[in-house]
């Protein structure tokens, strides 16, 4: 027996994160892709890039889907996890650059066509959060084979997981929101 002083991540646990943030890259690139020109208006709308680049907008969904199959690839995986939270790290940052210029009202243009939700503070907090939770599947995984009752765990913890992250960032736009409309009012 090899014994690993570093820390080492289940497997099981590993393959929960990377079929969780699957889904959410994999439901990212969707959303923009379902509404490009509205994407590529938000896209532009950052100002973080050149206008040259921001011609190349839709590169960001076919990035986003290449992570999300590369995320269930043992072989690709590393990569894909790294690139992917390079581009949680990204978002977080064009948001927080936006907020320092004072540009609340700018939509977020994260979660589709029909989604015109400002920009917030939270919002790079929660990407900071998930760019950290995937930064995690870069740990040595462990090496015991997986089961039948770590089917059920990944499958049942992928979907909890995505229920979850659904269900808190509803809840952080509508208290938001609704903290603007009480502040309205006084």
């Amino acid at each position: 027996m090899v014994y690993h002083a570093g820390l080492m991540i289940d497997p099981a646990i590993g393959a929960l994160l990377a079929g969780a943030f699957a889904l959410l890259f994999v439901s990212a690139a969707l959303h923009k892709l379902l509404d490009r020109e509205g994407f590529v208006r938000a896209f532009r709308a950052y100002g973080v890039v050149p206008e040259a680049l921001a011609r190349v907008a839709l590169l960001v969904p076919l990035l986003e889907l290449t992570v999300s199959a590369a995320l269930l690839t043992a072989g690709a995986r590393t990569g894909a996890a790294a690139t992917g939270v390079v581009l949680l790290v990204t978002y977080a940052a064009a948001i927080a650059i936006n907020l320092g210029r004072g540009r609340r009202d700018l939509a977020c243009g994260c979660g589709g066509a029909n989604d015109a939700r400002p920009i917030a503070a939270w919002m790079v907090w929660r990407n900071l959060a998930l760019a950290a939770l995937l930064a995690a599947t870069l740990l040595p995984w462990g090496s015991r084979p997986l089961g039948p009752t770590d089917a059920l765990t990944i499958g049942a913890g992928t979907s909890v997981a995505a229920l979850l992250y659904v269900s808190l960032d509803t809840l952080l736009g509508r208290v938001r929101a609704r903290a603007a409309v009480l502040r309205g009012a006084s």
